[in-house]
């Protein structure tokens, strides 16, 4: 019994010290920096934001959920995007050219047809 105890000692200090061998030699690799205060590694297109854009947005975790001011900022751009797309489209459709029922031919179809 004795033996097989010492046998595992032996093996748990090689195998420490291997391991601070690896580390030294190796490092730690490359660290980053952290982020600058107000900064976020939240990404949202400048325009022309996707479903999939929306799908990939990742936040940073806190103690308590999500960080909050990304969220914020996440919304708000994307609302943005909502408002500047309906401008766009607002102004299409009093232009004429808006391609609604009233204007590619289809007829308006009520729930008693």
């Amino acid at each position: 019994m004795l033996t097989v105890l010492l046998y595992l000692l032996i093996m748990v200090l090689v195998g420490g010290l291997l391991y601070l061998v690896v580390s030294m030699v190796f490092g730690r690799s490359e660290e980053l920096p952290p982020l600058p205060a107000g900064t976020t590694a939240t990404v949202v297109p400048a325009e022309g934001v996707t479903g999939a854009d929306v799908r990939a947005l990742r936040f940073q975790q806190t103690l308590r959920g999500y960080k909050a001011s990304e969220v914020d900022w996440a919304l708000d751009r994307l609302g943005r995007e909502i408002d500047s797309l309906r401008a766009q489209l607002a102004a299409r459709i009093d232009a004429g050219t808006g391609g609604g029922p009233e204007n590619s031919g289809e007829s308006n179809r009520t729930e008693s047809e």
